[in-house]
């Protein structure tokens, strides 16, 4: 069996167009391939990136936390040594106080004497020492806040 030459002709120029139609859609998808890639790539390296930041962040506010934390700890035991001292009796705490002046100049029998340095009642005691655990601990409150704003939030 013998091919005549114009349909040899014929079929070498059809396996060629298959040939190049094939090689063009190996090349199209090759090229598809390569975008997605590097599209993938540049996603993950935008992730990678977005994580570091992330990880610094809560590294910073971690920090921040546990330094307030320490120094509201610090200012408890203060707090809590002063009034076990004040307690049992090793200190005192004092008022400073002025008398008025309109306090009468009279020395009548309705003055009392000076009786020394004014000072805090026991039953007032306990509410000092609350105000002062309050107060150190919206002192940390608001310094925390303040340095996780400065330093997390305006990244």
């Amino acid at each position: 069996m013998t091919f005549s030459p114009s349909r040899l002709v014929l079929f070498v120029l059809l396996a060629s167009l298959l040939a190049w139609v094939a090689f063009d859609r190996v090349t199209d998808q090759r090229n598809d391939a390569r975008r997605e890639r590097d599209s993938a790539q540049w996603e993950a390296k935008g992730l990678r990136e977005a994580a570091r930041i992330s990880g610094e962040m809560l590294a910073e506010r971690d920090a921040i936390d546990l330094r307030n934390t320490t120094e509201l700890i610090h200012v408890r035991t203060e707090n809590q040594n002063l009034r076990r001292a004040v307690d049992d009796g090793t200190k005192r705490l004092r008022i400073r106080a002025t008398c008025p002046a309109s306090v009468p100049a009279d020395p009548g029998a309705g003055r009392l004497a000076d009786a020394g340095t004014a000072e805090l009642t026991a039953d007032a005691r306990p509410d000092y020492f609350t105000l002062r655990d309050q107060l150190a601990l919206s002192r940390q409150m608001i310094l925390g806040l303040q340095q996780h704003a400065l330093r997390v939030c305006r990244r």
